[in-house]
């Protein structure tokens, strides 16, 4: 098979990883790609978010199978116009990617099948919004409604940074995405993440994962679009998994289907764990970036016969094997990240690193530049590892990250402390 993966972040970087393994893949293009997918894939430089121009390489290309990998271009409605033009592709309609690109869609979906959530309200101007705080009280958490890459989330623990928050999304830190706000009741809880593909009808988990949102150890800082991940994550158990599945994921599924919308791709469910019941936190339309990076080194080959079986409506025959393994990803960001990032500094040692099944570093924010890796991105390398043990695959990560020369970037140290005593 022809295939065309679109995007151009780690998350790209894994998935062509994965799918390259498979012998089913002949001939792989990744659209943009970066620095580190060009050493596996070829490289197409053209505009993702242009419809006529992906069916045009498409058909120009021999095409048989497109995944699309980042949230703009699906709520722009990229997998629509690929899937008009009769090429298989992998990722919902722009209309049923509303469940990531407006939050509150995402609630009005959660009322109608009585999906557990937090609270909420939404408003489209800043002093309804502000009435509604100062009356209901803190905490509370503010949400940009569209889609924020990963961002638009506040933490509102009191009174003046709930107000605060609302001010920045209004004042256009997000930009069209904070046109209009959520406001949800704070969900105590421990955070994770359930992936499920679906061809409309079948729903099929693939993995847990759980990430580090915050810049600095000990969960400390500002919101990222993620730090760190590792996969499987302990606080997922089956009992809960089968709990979100019944209550969250199935009926979210069906009720898109009834309204003639279904859902075809995969949900990435963050969900808030609390007293062995989980709450749906958000729904995003695409793999989580970094989850999908632990998730693929878990998953290897098998990714691209899920995918299909996804796009083909065959996902009720298909099967995850998994092995009893760990996977921990950390993240490489530049310095000054999640601000302002200075680009264009060197990396090196990446020439003298393993890359296996074992220990893999996927490229994010990279480019090629007189022969030499150079950071052009916030979030730049996700160093990733697997191992017999999350213990094992935490060392394996870190030594890694250890023997990357990059003066102009840093990392957390603590990815994975939830599940591992790291003191």
């Amino acid at each position: 098979m022809n295939i065309l993966i679109l995007g151009s972040g780690g998350r790209e970087h894994s998935l062509a990883w994965a799918i390259k393994q498979n012998p089913k893949c002949d001939r792989l293009i990744v659209a943009p790609g970066n620095a580190g997918i060009a050493m596996l894939a070829e490289c197409a430089d053209f505009d993702i978010m242009d419809s006529a121009a992906v069916v045009t390489f498409c058909e120009e290309n021999a095409v048989d199978f497109v995944v699309i990998g980042p949230e703009a271009p699906l709520a722009a409605g990229i997998a629509d116009a690929t899937r008009a033009a009769g090429i298989l592709t992998f990722g919902p309609s722009a209309a049923a990617a509303r469940l990531e690109a407006s939050k509150a869609f995402t609630k009005q979906i959660c009322d109608a099948c009585a999906a557990p959530t937090a609270g909420y309200a939404h408003f489209a101007d800043a002093d309804t919004a502000k009435r509604y705080v100062t009356e209901t009280g803190a905490p509370l958490v503010i949400k940009a409604d569209g889609l924020a890459a990963g961002k638009g989330v506040i933490m509102g623990m009191t009174l003046p940074e709930a107000l605060a928050g609302i001010d920045e999304i209004f004042g256009g830190a997000f930009g069209a995405a904070g046109a209009e706000v959520v406001i949800e009741e704070f969900m105590e809880g421990e955070e994770a993440s359930l992936f499920i593909l679906s061809d409309g009808v079948n729903c099929l988990p693939i993995g847990t994962a759980q990430d580090h949102k915050r810049v600095g150890d000990g969960d400390t800082g500002p919101n990222t679009g993620g730090m760190g991940a590792y996969s499987p994550a302990p606080v997922l158990t089956d009992a809960i998994m089968e709990q979100a599945m019944a209550q969250i994921v199935r009926p979210t599924v069906a009720e898109m289907a009834r309204r003639g919308t279904p859902f075809q791709g995969v949900l990435y469910a963050g969900l808030m764990i609390k007293d062995g019941h989980a709450r749906l936190v958000e729904y995003n339309v695409r793999f989580g970036d970094p989850e999908c990076q632990v998730l693929m080194m878990r998953l290897g080959a098998q990714v691209l016969d899920l995918l299909l079986a996804c796009a083909q409506g065959h996902l009720a025959r298909a099967k995850v094997k998994w092995a009893e393994d760990h996977a921990l990803t950390v993240v490489m960001a530049a310095n000054g990240y999640p601000g302002k990032v200075e680009k264009g500094s060197v990396i090196a040692g990446l020439g003298d690193l393993p890359e296996d099944s074992f220990n893999m570093v996927f490229h994010a924010g990279t480019a090629t530049e007189a022969g030499q890796i150079t950071a052009i991105g916030g979030r730049v390398l996700t160093v990733t590892a697997r191992g017999d043990s999350l213990h094992a695959a935490h060392r394996r990560a870190y030594a890694m990250v250890d023997a990357i020369d990059w003066p102009g970037g840093f990392c957390r140290r603590d990815i994975g402390w939830r599940a591992l005593d790291l003191g």
